[in-house]
């Protein structure tokens, strides 16, 4: 039990009422000496306190995500271990209906940071637009069909039915077939396209409307779940166009003005994502921790899922990025033209936005 604030002396047997003023003084000095760490300790914590001055507010990120896109995942991470605290950053999130949201929120100003594409990054840069781009995954589709189709490969698509997510400016589009002019094949005039949204296309496949499918990364790691196979990765389309490893066609885009204005907080945040990438990348744990927010319809999609999102996160120098990208872009902006790339011929320099202090 710990000796109170006003200890009294032990009485005497022979004296109970007496008071030896010498002993008593003696043991107050004994135990004043006794308790010296804990007052020097006290002191000290008291000075500190007296001394710091105010602690400084945490830097506030507007940040902007689909609930539907992987990005919440990764927010998710980062909420629950409480990394944007530690490295004093407010994120104040909001939820966007589709990726144009977030490229209109970008646009306005009401938001600091969000995921979008590259050439639409680099488009609106040759349109007059200041966004600067860092990548955030390098996962993409595949021409997919089922396990017991006849097609084997991209001049097998001769004569067939091709569903393509999105349009005839789709990215991964316009990179399969321009590996497949490499190759000899145009497959915009050999093959019968069928354009529309992912979900649409995704249950075209499902149905067999159609011969093929050309979709985003997390549709195909749906359909590879329920037995289809991969006729042509884009990855591999990409290497086949020059590129030495996959490129994030998508990425963390910001406000030039923004990120110049905000250095420290940017730094700090793609830090903070890159610890979130490393804790899903290590941890099996983390995922069943998202299962919630994925909603996989089995065990098998949601392993698809999860090893897909693994192998699309970034691994690589940002300047090896650049130069695949550069390539890349020469290549596409060929066949996209101005509808897809503005009036650039080449890869603005400055798309690419570079940390004041990178890991890499």
């Amino acid at each position: 039990m710990s000796p109170s604030l006003n200890p009294r002396k032990k009485q005497s047997s022979r004296d109970p009422g007496a008071r030896n003023s010498a002993a008593g003084r003696g043991n107050w000095i004994g135990w004043l000496r006794s308790r010296r760490p804990a007052r020097l300790a006290c002191l000290a914590a008291f000075l500190l306190l007296i001394t710091a001055g105010p602690v400084p507010a945490a830097d506030t990120l507007r940040v902007g995500f689909q609930a539907t896109g992987t990005f919440a995942w990764v927010l998710d991470v980062i909420r629950r271990h409480r990394l944007a605290e530690r490295a004093g950053l407010d994120l104040r999130v909001s939820q966007f209906a589709s990726p144009d949201a977030g490229k209109l929120a970008l646009n306005s100003g009401s938001a600091d940071v969000a995921i979008s594409d590259w050439l639409w990054v680099a488009r609106e840069r040759a349109l007059g637009g200041k966004l600067v781009f860092y990548p955030y995954s390098s996962a993409v589709g595949a021409v997919m069909v089922k396990a017991d189709s006849p097609i084997k490969g991209i001049s097998d698509l001769k004569g067939r039915v091709l569903a393509v997510a999105g349009g005839p400016l789709d990215k991964s589009w316009l990179i399969v077939r321009a590996a497949a002019l490499q190759r000899g094949i145009d497959l915009k005039r050999e093959a019968t396209l069928q354009y529309g949204a992912p979900p649409l296309m995704f249950q075209k496949t499902e149905q067999g409307e159609a011969d093929a499918s050309l979709n985003f990364w997390n549709f195909c790691a749906r359909l590879e779940a329920s037995g289809f196979r991969s006729v042509l990765d884009v990855r591999d389309a990409e290497r086949e166009l020059g590129a030495a490893e996959p490129i994030a066609m998508v990425g963390y885009v910001f406000p030039e003005a923004f990120a110049t204005s905000h250095r420290s907080a940017i730094d700090r945040f793609l830090e903070v994502a890159k610890a979130a990438n490393d804790i899903l990348a290590k941890s099996d744990s983390e995922w069943d921790a998202l299962r919630p927010l994925i909603k996989a319809e089995d065990e098998a999609t949601f392993r698809a899922l999860r090893d897909r999102t693994r192998a699309g996160m970034p691994k690589r120098s940002l300047d090896g990025e650049i130069t695949d990208a550069s390539q890349l872009f020469k290549t596409l902006a060929d066949l996209g033209g101005p509808e897809l790339v503005g009036p650039a011929k080449g890869l603005d320099p400055h798309l690419y936005y570079h940390p004041s202090v990178s890991g890499e």
